[in-house]
This record gives structure tokens, sequence and C-alpha cells, in this order.
């Protein structure tokens, strides 16, 4: 087990996502926030703080449940549980900013854009990540990157944010080593 990310610099990361999805926007007008559950959430809800106080606004914030949209729903291999999206505002014409913890293979980010998609038309869907680790099956990067790990597919990323693990750090792992 490796550590790739400690506490200060997670912090660092998000504040850089921020100011990245403001300047690509030119401003926070029309800019919403929607974070991928379970842990792009959480990265989603940073975001969105740090650029209440960076920027003295509130950009809308959102939930976004992929369950249904997986392409190995009818598997047998899903374990996914279905809770909902959380969206109050109309994605229609917003320029949406989607977050998720971990960029690696696109089959989540095509799955978030199909369940996005459904809720209607956004004037643009820009992906962030804190860490994206290649290794691509379909053809999706991101806007905005924390960190860049290139890894093995026999190694694994693992984010642990202070909400739901009492730490943040994000680790790399061999297939077989546990925390």
């Amino acid at each position: 087990m490796r550590t790739i990310l400690k506490e200060e610099e997670i912090r660092r990361a998000v504040s850089r996502l921020a100011m990245q999805a403001v300047e690509r926007n030119r401003g926070t007008e029309n800019l919403a926030v929607i974070g991928i559950r379970t842990r792009g959430v959480i990265l989603a809800q940073r975001i969105c703080a740090e650029l209440s106080r960076l920027e003295g606004v509130t950009v809308p914030l959102g939930v976004l449940d992929i369950a249904l949209y997986r392409d190995d729903l009818l598997s047998g291999s899903c374990d996914a549980v279905f809770k909902g999206s959380e969206i109050d505002f109309a994605v229609e014409g917003k320029n949406i900013v989607l977050c998720d913890d971990v960029l690696y293979t696109g089959r989540t980010v095509r799955a978030a854009l199909s369940a996005l998609s459904a809720l209607g038309r956004a004037n643009s869907v820009r992906l962030y990540c804190l860490v994206d680790r290649g290794h691509r099956e379909l053809p999706f990067t991101a806007e905005g990157v924390g960190k860049n790990v290139p890894t093995s597919r026999q190694e694994r990323i693992v984010v642990h944010f202070k909400e739901c693990d009492g730490e943040d750090a994000v680790y790399l792992l061999k297939q077989d080593e546990t925390l």
C-alpha cells in the first residue's frame, strides 16, 4: 500500500478543481455541480463549498445515481443499489460540473451521461475527478483532475473522505491488498 494523496493535498486539489471550473465557465453563471454516488458526491460538495468560499456564491448541487444505467446491470456481477438521484434544479441550459472520485475505464462516466441526459439537455457537461488512473475503455477524458496516477490493472485506487471513512487520503493498493 502506498499513500498517493494526504489531507492537505486533497484540499489543494479540490481548490484547484473549483477554480478550473470557474475559469472554464468564465464565472459561475449557469454553473451547477453534480456528484456521482457515492464518493463523487463528496467531491461535488467540497467543490461547491470551495466555490462559495472563493466566489461568494451558492452553486446548485445535485446527486446522480447511475445504478440503473450501468452496462453490467443485467450481467449478475453488478451489486449496485439504486438510491435515487437528488437534483432539485433543471439541468436544461446549465453548465454541469460532473464529479467522481476516480476516473478509470470510463464506464461510470458513460452511465452518468445517460442518467443525466434523461433529466434534460445541459448546455455542457465537464468531468472533474480527484484521481485519473488511466486504462480507458471508453473515450472520455476529465476536464479537471486532482492527480494523474499511472497504475497497472493489478492495482486499485482507494479514496477515503472524512465524511464516510473518517480520514482524507488516497491509497494505491495491489489487487489483493486491503487497508
